[in-house]
């Protein structure tokens, strides 16, 4: 009798919200997953927990991805605890609303740093080390495509994203790897919610035609058909997921 090795993903930011569903979500469709996570130790710990608990393999790696070194640290880890990646999703990121003027430098470093430059580390090492036939996803934001003010550095960041993937999935000819992106719109997670009004939730809900705000799992899906052999020719695109709202 021979067991059946697992494909392996490695999904960036995913102690929770919308990453922790994603690992949730491929954990349950028989990968091995590598929750990478900055500061959320806990969390992270908590959703290896659950996961080993159902039966899935699940490890738990604290990496900066703006940090080109703890990136490589990442993919070794992974490769010496789950084996070589397949699976490779750029969820980590960070947003603060305000407007142009009114962004430190520190504020519009950091924005590049996590959002782009995690992004290009990332890719950058899973150029050597990724699967033939693996699969990539990389975040955008709907908000590129509606240029709502207050987003104008955040909306920067996630263009260059959209560049690198569309770019990336042609440099990568030969590999049989696929690489896209996701572009959801506002999402009901905690991050989105907390210090927003009542008031203010329900205008974001009502924006879309479909009349509500995107759930995690709605992400997770769409994440799921990307990886998934169904997507084998999708490549260098950005999936607005947003409920049809721009």
């Amino acid at each position: 009798m021979t067991t059946q090795i697992s494909k392996v993903a490695i999904v960036t930011g995913a102690s929770r919200g919308i990453g922790a569903a994603i690992a949730k979500q491929l954990a349950s469709e028989g990968f091995a997953v590598a929750i990478n996570y900055a500061s959320s130790a806990n969390e992270a710990s908590a959703l290896v927990v659950e996961l080993r608990q159902a039966g899935h393999q699940a490890i738990a790696i604290k990496a900066d991805v703006s940090n080109a070194a703890d990136v490589s640290r990442m993919f070794d880890e992974t490769e010496a605890q789950l084996g070589k990646v397949d699976v490779l999703v750029n969820n980590a990121g960070i947003l603060k609303v305000l407007p142009l003027a009114q962004h430190s430098d520190e504020l519009f470093e950091q924005t590049f740093a996590i959002n782009t430059r995690g992004t290009f580390n990332t890719l950058r090492e899973a150029a050597t080390r990724l699967n033939a036939g693996g699969r990539i996803v990389n975040f955008s934001s709907s908000t590129v495509g509606l240029n709502l003010p207050g987003y104008a550095v955040y909306i920067a960041s996630k263009a260059a994203v959209e560049s690198l993937t569309q770019v990336f999935a042609k440099e990568l000819r030969g590999r049989n790897i696929t690489v896209n992106a996701v572009a959801p719109g506002p999402v009901a997670t905690e991050l989105f919610l907390h210090g927003k009004s009542e008031e203010q939730i329900q205008t974001f809900a009502k924006m879309p035609p479909l009349e509500r705000l995107g759930q995690p799992e709605d992400i997770a899906n769409v994440i799921s058909f990307l990886v998934s052999p169904a997507a084998a020719w999708l490549n260098g695109q950005i999936l607005r997921t947003n409920g049809g709202l721009v």
